[in-house]
């Protein structure tokens, strides 16, 4: 009898420590297959069941990107119950395979649970507006931007980008004002309706001194009349051209290197001139060059008569700059571009920070 006495309560405590949520799902993937784009959203149900013996709370789910968004059975699921979890996922300029993930959170043992959604979405076919998207008069481009990227200070560089008449007339398409180190032309110059042509240019590097990212707004012409307010966009990165030189003048290049590639001028007064100066060394085996400096703005004034000039190995100088705090207020950031002959490192970026207090300005 005493034995009896003791087993119960073993009993009634065993029970209690069974008494959980325990979540099944009707399949951890589910595969979309192969849809159109045009199709929308695609959604599926994952049927979510308790097999346990307390209420089941599906307490959050966070899905792997923003393309997929979850819906959930907010409230508890009894016993025996069911429930569901909705992936909605959307193909919206989303071409091509995917495979995504749900991950669930709730009060079961194991608290998380992943679910995968996949397929393959069917791109649209794009119209003659998503594929020539810069519209001017009766003509379309590709793109407002003709970007030529990296071009080497001693090479011409040529790039081309589609163009269709639009209109049921012809069109003839001339750029205006172009600068010597850029040639531009449509051929055919005149296209007929509905023909699609290319726009041609050609990036001349050795005519332009600049360095590095470097623009140019070019101005139409379309039937000899010139376009207001439209502009044809032209960039570059005019870079050095270290691809000559032996493993030898490499191991034998010069070397920048600055003492500090950030300056804090502090608290600063508006409307005033801040002078900066940031020193460097050539550390390397060969006369170092500062090809070209340029400031982020005109807020910043850089020195220039530092450019071109040789600095022989082990020598220093600086680049000195005039920061003009103007209307600026709170924390400012500007940058100073370097470039020069360190095949290592031929682009260095200086910053100067400063915080520019409106209310103190200084007294006349």
């Amino acid at each position: 009898m005493k034995k009896l006495l003791f087993l119960i309560p073993v009993f009634f405590c065993g029970s209690a420590l069974l008494a959980q949520p325990l979540m099944k799902v009707s399949s951890a993937e589910h595969d979309f297959g192969k849809f159109k784009e045009e199709a929308g959203k695609q959604k599926y149900d994952f049927v979510v069941m308790n097999r346990g013996n307390e209420p089941l709370v599906i307490q959050n789910i966070v899905a792997s990107c923003g393309c997929t968004t979850p819906d959930w059975t907010k409230g508890p699921i009894p016993p025996n119950g069911s429930g569901k979890i909705t992936a909605i996922y959307d193909p919206a300029n989303r071409p091509g395979p995917f495979n995504k993930t749900l991950t669930v959170y709730t009060n079961s043992k194991p608290e998380v649970t992943v679910l995968v959604i996949k397929g393959e979405v069917i791109p649209h076919e794009k119209t003659i507006d998503e594929l020539f998207t810069f519209a001017v008069g009766p003509v379309r481009f590709e793109s407002n931007h003709l970007a030529f990227t990296n071009v080497k200070k001693t090479e011409q560089k040529m790039k081309v980008m589609q163009v269709i008449n639009t209109s049921d007339k012809p069109a003839k398409i001339e750029f205006d004002n172009v600068p010597p180190h850029l040639t531009l032309k449509s051929n055919p110059e005149t296209l007929k309706p509905g023909q699609k042509g290319l726009i041609e240019g050609t990036y001349d590097a050795t005519k332009n001194n600049s360095w590095g990212n470097v623009s140019d707004m070019i101005k139409l012409k379309i039937n000899g009349e010139p376009q207001q307010n439209v502009y044809y966009y032209v960039s570059a990165n005019l870079v050095e051209d270290f691809s000559g030189l032996t493993k030898e003048q490499l191991e034998n290049a010069p070397v920048f290197k600055v003492d500090s590639m950030t300056i804090n001028l502090g608290k600063i007064q508006g409307s005033t001139a801040n002078n900066v100066e940031f020193k460097f060394t050539n550390a390397g085996k060969s006369d170092l060059i500062v090809r070209h400096v340029r400031a982020s703005c005109g807020c910043t004034a850089v020195q220039q008569g530092i450019q071109g000039q040789p600095i022989k190995p082990g020598e220093a100088s600086s680049i000195k700059a005039t920061f003009n705090s103007g209307s600026y207020k709170g924390k400012v950031t500007k940058a100073i571009y370097v470039y020069t002959n360190d095949p290592k490192n031929p682009e260095s970026v200086l910053m100067l920070n400063a915080d520019v207090d409106q209310d103190s300005q200084p007294k006349n």
